[in-house]
């Protein structure tokens, strides 16, 4: 290749790279020209939860402890929510312990979480899994304790089947030292018809660290973990949160916020705005949507493309600057996407709709 032919592919690549910059250059200032004070989509994934969180966790709580969780803040609310739709698919005992631990408590910011299951045989308790340093990985606890029904304060909360909350593990002589000494403790008693199932316990270095705002969210854990574990092997069990209410949601967030314009609007942003684990999430859209996430968020965006293609307020937009527009990232997303959805290229639909105006004029 000569060097004149050279420079003119490189020109050429050089001018196609900075086109495309400046199309998004130009999308986000018309952007932020258009909407004013209403906020970007970005802005949106933060926003402070809907009070549509309550109406999810509705088949496994009753009003009297949503009110309570209303009055400790959104975020435990959250925490709830995510933990509950994480478990759906969950359906051994290992599993829903893991995930407790792996998915709820780690959220909770807290040192120290271990999950007790009783051995109604030998009257023991034993470790299944842990949050903190009892975690070794790979689901492998770090020297697992027994503790006997009616010992220490894990086997005490067993026998009585009631909480307890303490801000100075020094003066209890009752106190078992597991991996390191702490001075907190929260251990709740997880229960099913009466029954002890288990015991949820957690331990921090700092005395009085455990508040009644910790004591509520680890008993309604508890109460969620109690029925998942009640549910292991039922078939076709009652799922433990309404899934209608998030499908609702995330349909208000595309259909009125527009979240979907956010060109990096992917499965695990929206689920964590949604406060519900992912694969939740797409198993909702899939059944409730007909769609996968993809296809889902798609449909909106050719769907306002379409709209502007045929709206003359953006005949002097170019293909391109439409899609960007309407949330796609790049000129292939947007062409494969829109074909897919109504059979022709955008191209083709632009010429073909102003073809028809033209005839019918």
């Amino acid at each position: 290749m000569g060097l004149t032919a050279y420079h003119f592919v490189i020109g050429a690549i050089v001018l196609a790279v900075a086109f495309f910059v400046v199309e998004k250059l130009v999308r986000t200032w018309r952007k932020k020209s258009a909407k004013g004070g209403q906020g970007q989509a970005t802005e949106g994934l933060h926003r402070p939860i809907n009070d549509y969180l309550g109406k999810g966790l509705v088949c496994v709580f009753d009003q009297n402890e949503l009110a309570k969780l209303g009055n400790h803040g959104n975020r435990q609310a959250a925490v709830l929510n995510y933990f509950a739709s994480s478990l759906f698919d969950k359906d051994t005992l290992e599993a829903v312990l893991w995930d407790i631990a792996e998915n709820c408590i780690s959220q909770l910011g807290l040192e120290d979480c271990v999950i007790y299951t009783l051995d109604p045989d030998r009257k023991v308790l034993e470790q299944k899994a842990a949050y903190g340093r009892k975690d070794l990985g790979g689901r492998q606890l770090l020297s697992p304790l027994e503790i006997k029904v009616g010992e220490g304060i894990v086997g005490g909360v067993a026998q009585t089947g009631q909480p307890r909350l303490l801000a100075d593990t020094s003066t209890e002589a009752q106190y078992i030292v597991d991996d390191k000494k702490r001075y907190s403790e929260l251990a709740v008693p997880i229960m099913s018809s009466g029954k002890l199932l288990g015991v949820l316990d957690s331990e921090h270095s700092a005395k009085g660290f455990f508040t009644e705002s910790h004591l509520l969210i680890f008993q309604l854990i508890a109460k969620l973990t109690a029925i998942k574990l009640e549910r292991i092997g039922v078939q076709n069990p009652k799922p433990l949160i309404n899934g209608t209410v998030y499908y609702k949601e995330l349909t208000r967030l595309l259909a009125q916020e527009k979240m979907y314009r956010e060109a990096n609007l992917s499965l695990g942003a929206m689920a964590d705005m949604l406060d519900i684990s992912g694969t939740y999430l797409s198993q909702l859209v899939n059944k409730l949507g007909g769609q996968n996430f993809s296809d889902h968020i798609n449909s909106y965006r050719v769907i306002e493309a379409k709209d502007m293609l045929t709206d003359p307020k953006y005949e002097d937009y170019t293909i391109l600057s439409i899609g960007l527009e309407a949330g796609f990232n790049s000129k292939s997303t947007f062409y494969s996407a829109f074909k897919k959805h109504t059979g022709v290229t955008p191209t083709q639909f632009r010429k073909g709709y102003w073809k028809a105006e033209m005839t019918l004029a």
